[in-house]
């Protein structure tokens, strides 16, 4: 089964030492990495920086980061008030089908904040009790259980994201 994993840090370096853990993971197999990035929010900068893990079992290489798309859309749309709501309850509307929904997009959301950093992660197979002891004590898991085709569908949301619109006929 498919799941969504956010590794929070309460600090910009956290997501760095993430990555390495997550690689263990992976040699472990306690998972199978679909797609991985880091979020890192430096506390001076409006936006955070992305970036996309390179792992040898992530399908999303050379095809866009399905995660990297998620929290782009999530950190450019309003942050707060009834605005940040309806921009979470669009951006679930768009992700119907695929298990993550607004109360996912919430947590995603406030875990990503100044000052702090995360590692996301779209995997498979996923031991989550085997992976926990790998956190450092300050890190904050958010973790969802998703759709059997979620990461497909994630790449076609993605992808119609990504394409112009075009105008409608009348």
């Amino acid at each position: 089964m498919p799941t969504l994993t956010v590794w929070r840090y309460d600090t910009a370096a956290g997501a760095g030492s993430a990555e390495v853990r997550l690689k263990v993971a992976t040699e472990r197999k306690l998972l199978t990495v679909h797609d991985a990035i880091t979020v890192t929010w430096m506390p001076a900068d409006d936006k955070p920086v992305i970036g996309h893990v390179a792992h040898a079992t992530a399908s999303a290489a050379g095809k866009g980061s399905v995660l990297g798309a998620l929290v782009g859309t999530l950190v450019l749309a309003p942050a707060v008030g009834a605005a940040a709501g309806a921009s979470i309850g669009a951006v679930a509307q768009r992700l119907r089908g695929t298990g993550i929904d607004a109360d996912v997009l919430a947590n995603v959301r406030e875990a990503l904040r100044p000052g702090s950093s995360a590692l996301l992660v779209l995997s498979s197979d996923e031991d989550i009790e085997a992976i926990e002891p790998l956190l450092h004590d300050d890190a904050v898991l958010v973790h969802a259980a998703l759709d059997d085709d979620a990461p497909e569908l994630l790449r076609e949301a993605l992808a119609r994201r990504q394409q112009p619109q075009e105008p409608e006929q009348t």
